[in-house]
């Protein structure tokens, strides 16, 4: 059943007979002692071409592991918005097993699910959980993840409603690609009329559905580099318009106002440049940046702990030789006591010796006085003997001188000793600026991350200024219209009387004549060009000038 349910998903072809195959039994029971995971990997996942609903995929995993792992405890959030957490925490979490998210996209999500809400982030808050967390372990799990939303911890003041709302739509923009979505009106390329659609732009595709339930879709538009999008004026008594074009068709798309629309032009051209560019949806990218960050902070610290590692080896190599030289110092004071005593018992023993001899001399003496010529050869061997005893003292000397370098050497070794102490406390000293640079590496990773909020609140400063000044463009244009609308009347008035007052100077000249066909006979020719009247016509205008001109007389 489940080998089924998975080809179903992942648009797989079931191959029953593999299956049996794998797993046959013989008298003795299971031929196959390799487990369910080669079968998995070789005859459904190897033939997985990526054409399958991934939320569906999800759907059957959590139902595989929902009920088993799922606190009992009851939770502000309903078993749906918790299969869209532990969506978001496979997404997420780093690609190593067992799956865990660390603090920093922790905090990321948490961030974006309370600007979901419209609520305000509390970072004082998080750092005191995320102190405890950092003492016990890496991450969390995605069970635990699911707790921590569902207890409502980040969430005070906020209904299920409003918390459902932000986990579907931090959903919809990190698992579906959803960059935004919204109703707006559409012309329609037939019959030219405007119909309300839900839209929702994804980073190569806006598709548009009846409503936002998602189930009548009727569209799509598809989105690649050669695309533009740019904003029109109002006609048709629609406003807040722009049109979208792509290299085979155009569509003409109506915003609820000048917001929506700016938000609509500005998030589809941003997707146009990302298809341009070859970039990943921005929080994709937004998390391999992130991921490559924790990389380059771990290998920092993997590589300042192995320079102290080093450096705890060279210490303990130095501590090794210097309890090999406090070893051989301690040889070198054991043999100098030992040759010590044996000094002074030779000395005790020639003391001794000397004075038994200085007892014999006088005993000698005393005889050699009463037998002098006798003693003559004992008095040979008597400076024989002083001549032996100077010999042992020069040999007590040359121990004392013996002794004295000894004693040198010591000193010698105890000047060593310091030197290697002074390195120690050098080398103390080069770990504590590493330490240092370490920590002014992170304020300035710090200060620009804040740098970077300075200008995205900058640039949005200059959108409400661009905004403000859009909108006063838009009441001079009006108020043009208007001056123009007076100044057309103005004229129409005068051309009226203009033409009036033609009428009545031509009609008071006897200028006014009905147009007729033209006589047969040549009109006459002035220096003007051809005359407006014949010859006929000529002589009665003479015939009437004359008489004016003699009734003026």
């Amino acid at each position: 059943v489940l080998s089924h349910n998975l080809c179903t998903v992942l648009n797989v072809p079931h191959d029953p007979v593999a299956l049996e195959e794998h797993f046959r039994d013989d008298d003795e029971g299971p031929v196959s002692n390799q487990g369910y995971m080669p079968y998995l990997n070789k005859f459904i996942l190897e033939k997985v071409q990526g054409n399958f609903d991934k939320v569906e995929f999800n759907r059957m995993c959590w139902t595989l592991c929902a009920k088993k792992n799922l606190s009992k405890s009851p939770l502000l959030i309903s078993d749906e918005d918790a299969f869209k957490v532990w969506v978001i925490f496979n997404f997420l979490s780093e690609d190593k097993y067992p799956l865990i998210i660390v603090p920093e996209e922790i905090e990321y999500l948490l961030k974006k699910l309370t600007e979901a809400m419209g609520a305000g982030w509390q970072q004082e808050q998080f750092d005191h959980y995320k102190v405890a967390l950092n003492t016990s372990r890496e991450g969390l799990s995605a069970w635990e993840l699911i707790d921590l939303i569902g207890s409502g911890q980040f969430s005070k003041g906020m209904d299920r409603q409003t918390v459902s709302m932000a986990i579907n739509e931090v959903f919809n923009e990190l698992i579906l690609d959803v960059l935004k979505q919204g109703y707006m009106l559409k012309k329609g390329h037939k019959r030219k009329n405007w119909t309300e659609r839900w839209f929702v732009l994804k980073p190569n595709i806006i598709s548009y559905y009846v409503s936002e339930d998602l189930k009548d879709k009727k569209g799509d538009i598809i989105l690649d580099g050669n695309c533009c999008v740019e904003a029109l004026p109002d006609k048709d008594g629609k406003k807040c318009l722009f049109l979208i074009k792509c290299l085979d068709k155009s569509f003409e798309i109506s915003a609820s106002d000048k917001k929506k629309k700016q938000e609509w032009i500005q998030a589809i051209q941003t997707t146009v440049n990302l298809l341009r560019a070859g970039s990943p949806p921005p929080h994709k990218e937004a998390r391999q940046k992130r991921k490559e960050l924790r990389q380059k902070l771990l290998a920092e610290q993997e590589e300042l702990e192995r320079q102290m590692k080093e450096l705890q080896t060279a210490n303990e190599t130095k501590q090794k030789e210097l309890e090999t030289v406090r070893k051989q110092l301690e040889a070198a004071a054991a043999r100098a006591a030992e040759e010590e005593k044996k000094r002074l018992q030779t000395q005790v023993e020639l003391q001794d010796r000397f004075s038994l001899e200085l007892e014999r001399e006088k005993m000698v003496r005393q005889k050699m006085e009463e037998q002098v010529a006798q003693k003559s050869s004992e008095l040979e061997q008597y400076l024989q003997r002083v001549r032996e005893l100077e010999e042992m003292y020069k040999q007590l000397q040359e121990a004392l001188e013996d002794e004295k370098q000894a004693r040198q050497d010591e000193e010698t070794v105890r000047k060593l000793q310091a030197r290697l102490l002074e390195e120690e406390s050098a080398k103390r000293a080069e770990l504590e600026k590493w330490h240092l640079q370490q920590q002014q590496t992170i304020q300035m990773t710090e200060a620009e991350k804040q740098e970077l909020e300075n200008q995205r609140m900058i640039k949005e400063q200059a959108l409400q200024v661009a905004m403000q000044q859009l909108e006063q463009l838009e009441l001079e244009r009006k108020e043009a219209l208007e001056q123009y609308e007076e100044v057309k009347k103005k004229l129409e008035t005068a051309a009226n009387n203009t033409k009036s007052w033609k009428d009545k100077v031509a009609h008071h000249e006897g200028l006014i004549r009905l147009i007729e066909p033209g006589s047969k006979n040549p009109h006459l020719i002035t220096n003007w060009g051809p005359a407006a009247f014949t010859e006929a016509e000529l002589e009665e205008r003479q015939k009437s000038w004359k008489g004016k001109k003699a009734t003026s007389e």
